[in-house]
């Protein structure tokens, strides 16, 4: 058993770039992060990229994203989940 067609699958790691839940019950807060797809929506992420934290009446203390890390992952072809998209493009990252 393993060979080649072991290690090639260890290599293909497909990443998405989603929003896990933070925070408590009526408040919600998110993280953002780089998190392989397999993987639940609360689970182990490989990189934490910023937040989001939709209930912040300062609309510029919502959204904290590292920018520069964000264009990385999506230069070696993370998916971003629809709701990281808009947020995205928001802010002016993508």
């Amino acid at each position: 058993m393993g060979g080649r067609a072991e290690l090639n699958r260890r290599l293909t790691l497909s990443v998405s770039l989603r929003l896990s839940r933070r925070g408590r019950r009526h408040r919600p807060f998110y993280r953002l992060g780089a998190v392989d797809h397999r993987r639940s929506r609360d689970g182990r992420v490989i990189e934490e990229l910023g937040f989001f934290d939709p209930i912040a009446k300062d609309e510029t203390k919502q959204v904290s994203f590292n920018k520069e890390r964000i264009q990385y992952w999506l230069g070696v072809g993370a998916q971003p989940s629809d709701t990281v998209r808009a947020l995205l493009k928001k802010t002016g990252i993508v």
